[in-house]
């Protein structure tokens, strides 16, 4: 089913008290997730929702919750370290305090997924135009490690466009699609979904 018709054939599903996500799913095939280790960034042309972002800095600033250097003693406990990955969606840094960010937080934020990446994260002077620059980017975009054969993200909410769903799920197939080592060879199926319905297959072109 093309993308167009699928979005409105979901909006037919039963409405539910919250505003429910539309997922995209890839499932592969072909691949040795061991030996073939792939990730991509998908940057998004439409904001989904607004992401609760903390930055490792030399000092406060407006614009991100700030943990400055001095502060990382604080987090040698692990109950603390835990808390925080919670707290946070995103954590970003500036480039000359990443030695120290990896020692203290690597060992909670590595398998979360979200420690700051060159990709993704880090920043090589700390100004207010590069941090904004970073959050905006970030507030559009994903991180995706893929870990087994099937990969889902949330690509928009119920209350967005279809055209505007439609832009974010193809762009995020995209992404994927050319992080795979033979490419389109490598995807098996694409499905989507909202939170509560049943999926629906579609061909993206």
């Amino acid at each position: 089913m093309e993308l167009k018709n699928a979005l409105e054939e979901l909006r037919k599903n039963e409405k539910r008290k919250f505003e429910q996500s539309i997922d995209l799913i890839i499932n592969l095939k072909g691949i040795d997730m061991k030996r073939d280790n792939v990730s991509a960034v998908v940057s998004f042309p439409h904001l989904i929702k607004d992401k609760k972002i903390c930055g490792f800095f030399t000092k406060k600033n407006d614009i991100v919750d700030v943990i400055s250097q001095p502060e990382f003693q604080l987090y040698k406990d692990k109950k603390a370290l835990k808390k925080l990955v919670k707290k946070y969606d995103f954590f970003i840094a500036v480039a000359p305090l990443m030695p120290a960010v990896a020692t203290t937080f690597g060992k909670i934020l590595g398998p979360a997924g979200k420690m700051p990446t060159p990709q993704l994260g880090i920043i090589m002077q700390e100004n207010e135009k590069a941090i904004k620059e970073l959050v905006e980017k970030i507030s559009k975009s994903i991180r995706i490690k893929m870990k087994e054969t099937s990969i889902k993200i949330c690509a928009g909410r119920e209350g967005m466009k279809n055209e505007d769903i439609a832009a974010n799920i193809t762009a995020a197939y995209n992404a994927i699609v050319n992080a795979l080592p033979t490419k389109k060879e490598n995807v098996k199926s694409v499905l989507i979904k909202l939170t509560m319905s049943p999926a629906v297959k579609v061909e993206i072109k």
